[in-house]
């Protein structure tokens, strides 16, 4: 027995000693006094009760857990120099990036210590300064991108040292001088571009392409020998050639001719080349409509470097936009404002893209309103993640959710059965959907719109309650009328311009979406005969020939004891969609009505507390309207 008790005390002292459950004490303080003294826009999830590993954002350990070994923060805001004696603290620090930050100084010195760094990535910064003098103290170095900066002075010749390393960027900065002879064997990318370089292009780095060179003032010429060799004389000869004083008319004739079919030759060349050109921007607008082009192909590498990715409070994503440039991408959906995407990471993390279209609001105005929007933390919201604003391109970001759309879930996808709702399951879809609208009225002083209530803008959060999404983008694109569609279906009649979208609107397409809940058919929808049937109208008809049973959706029919919950619901969705906008009640009202058709339990409503975490952990809709005409059709 004794034996026994002294084995299970070993075994306890094993479990809360064991190397796999350490915190690594010493790398947790240098990171906290690092991001303690580096000002930094974006909250950060670090804090000394938390464990470091597999918790804080953007820091990955060893396998036993005992080192960190990747810091990854880029586009967390940090604007000022790094805290000396900090991240030079992490000795077994293996991958270091903090782009698309403005740290400012010089190049830290005591990074030196760092001596198993083997890629680093500070592109998009400020820093200032001369470069490293000795890249021997990082011999594992893979891959360094120090571009975008305002780096000066020589490049250093010590880079020749990194046997190791695969790439090297320096574009973008304030070089000086020649470029060394960098004779590194494993040097596969190459990017010196847009500097102050000048002298001749090393032999051993003639085999870049030419663009990577392009700011500079270098030639590609080898420097001539000191006694270059005197060509030896051409060999005498007494026979006097034919035709010495000119070339014969039969010759002038062929050069002539030549040249003519040469010049013919280089025409059609040209015109060959023009159209593969136009060939090729074909495909490439053709792959977009098709949805096969991720936004690496969609947004242009040549953005303004200050248009970067505008994170909200108490996000914690660590990726910019050149990670999503990178990332591998699908088309999720177009709808009315824009085109959703897909975008899956290096690191798995996935996101949904919105690609806006048609934005008539200005840079300012287009912030203003997605300061408000990403403002917006409620369990029925789908929060904005994130927003990006250039001339040509603008984009929101969000949660990734798998679930899909309430659209998707009532009509099917394509290829797929459509997820059966039971009653149950479209109450919350329905009560939830109406506290999310709701929250948004209370904006902005109770102004707030959201301009594009439907189906496929709705998802089900952690509890299976319905969210809100695709908020408030009415106000800032171009006044959109489109024909018989089903986008159509949901506008109230009063609209005609989707820039004066109102809240009494938003109640008429919130009652059509409670509609489509009841009947389980597209709010613009062919009958068998292929006559165009509006949802609002058909269910008119139908009530006014007192065959209200019809209405309800045949999958409804087979459940017990809900035929008065469903009337009553049917008569709250027809007092939002009356058509005289007064006649609506207030969003509100619309709550305590669906509330009361039948009371939710308390303990399943999520409270605003622990929504962000469940959002965080589970990740289950998708955050974007996703309107598919193939998937919509029912």
């Amino acid at each position: 027995m004794e034996a026994l008790r002294i084995f299970c005390f070993v075994f306890f002292l094993g479990l809360v000693y064991s190397p796999s459950n350490a915190d690594p004490v010493e790398d947790k303080r240098a990171l906290l006094d690092f991001v303690k003294n580096l000002p930094h826009s974006r909250s950060l999830n670090w804090n000394e009760s938390s464990p470091v590993c597999n918790y804080w954002t953007g820091i990955t350990c060893s396998e036993d857990e005992s080192r960190v070994i990747a810091v990854r923060l880029p586009g967390v805001g940090f604007h000022g120099p790094i805290p000396a004696n900090t991240l030079s603290r992490l000795t077994a620090l293996q991958i270091l990036s903090l782009r698309s930050n403005r740290i400012t100084g010089d190049f830290p010195s005591d990074f030196s210590n760092l001596s198993d760094l083997s890629y680093l990535y500070l592109q998009f910064n400020n820093f200032s300064g001369p470069l490293p003098s000795n890249f021997s103290v990082w011999k594992n170095l893979t891959f360094v991108n120090l571009s975008n900066n305002g780096f000066n002075g020589r490049i250093p010749p010590s880079l020749s040292n990194l046997t190791e390393l695969t790439g090297l960027n320096l574009a973008n900065n304030s070089l000086s001088g020649e470029i060394p002879d960098l004779k590194i064997p494993k040097l596969q990318v190459l990017d010196v571009s847009n500097n102050n370089l000048s002298g001749s292009v090393p032999k051993s780095l003639q085999r870049f392409p030419r663009s990577v060179f392009v700011g500079n003032e270098v030639s590609f010429e080898s420097p001539l020998p000191n006694n270059p060799p005197v060509p030896p004389p051409l060999p005498k000869s007494n026979a006097k050639p034919k035709n010495s004083g000119g070339l014969g008319e039969a010759a002038l004739l062929g050069i002539i001719i030549a040249g003519g079919v040469l010049g013919l030759l280089a025409f059609g060349f040209l015109i060959l080349v023009c159209c593969s050109r136009r060939k090729r921007e074909d495909e490439y607008s053709g792959n977009l409509q098709k949805g096969g082009m991720s936004p690496e192909k969609v947004i242009s590498r040549t953005q303004d470097a200050n248009n970067r990715l505008v994170f909200f409070e108490g996000c914690h994503y660590a990726f910019d936009l050149e990670d999503l440039l990178r990332a591998s991408a699908e088309v999720l959906g177009k709808g009315t404002f824009g085109t959703a995407y897909k975008a899956i990471l290096e690191d798995a993390t996935t996101v949904v893209v919105k690609r806006l279209k048609d934005v008539s609001a200005g840079k300012r105005d287009f912030e203003q309103q997605m300061e408000i929007v990403g403002s917006i933390r409620h369990e029925n919201v789908v929060e904005l993640k994130a927003y990006y604003y250039s001339k040509d391109e603008k984009l929101m970001v969000y949660d990734f959710y798998s679930q899909g759309s309430v659209s998707a879930m009532l009509h099917g996808k394509r290829g797929e059965e459509k997820t059966p709702l039971d009653w149950d399951s479209r109450l919350r879809i329905a009560v939830g959907a109406a506290r999310g609208i709701a929250r948004v009225h209370a904006e902005s002083g109770g102004k707030l719109v959201h301009g594009n209530v439907k189906s496929s803008n709705i998802f089900v959060n952690s509890q299976q309650y319905g969210c809100v999404s695709d908020l408030g983008l009415a106000t800032i694109t171009n006044s959109l009328t489109p024909p018989i569609s089903r986008a159509a279906g949901y506008r109230a009649p009063e609209v005609t311009d989707t820039r004066k979208a109102t809240q009494a609107s938003d109640v008429f397409s919130f009652g059509v979406v409670l509609l489509e809940l009841l009947t389980g058919k597209s709010p613009i929808h062919a009958t068998g005969g292929e006559e165009i049937v509006h949802l609002v109208r058909w269910v008119h008809s139908v009530v006014r020939e007192e065959w209200t049973a019809e209405v309800f959706d045949v999958e409804l029919m087979r459940y017990p004891n809900i035929e008065e919950e469903m009337v009553e619901m049917l008569q709250i969705a027809l007092s939002c969609v009356a058509r005289i906008p007064d006649q609506r009640p207030k969003m509100g009202e619309v709550v305590k009505m669906i509330e009361n058709v039948r009371p939710m339990e308390a303990e399943n409503r999520p409270s605003s507390t622990n929504r962000s975490e469940s959002s965080m952990q589970q990740q289950q809709a998708v955050g974007v309207e996703t309107e598919n005409s193939t998937s919509q059709s029912h």
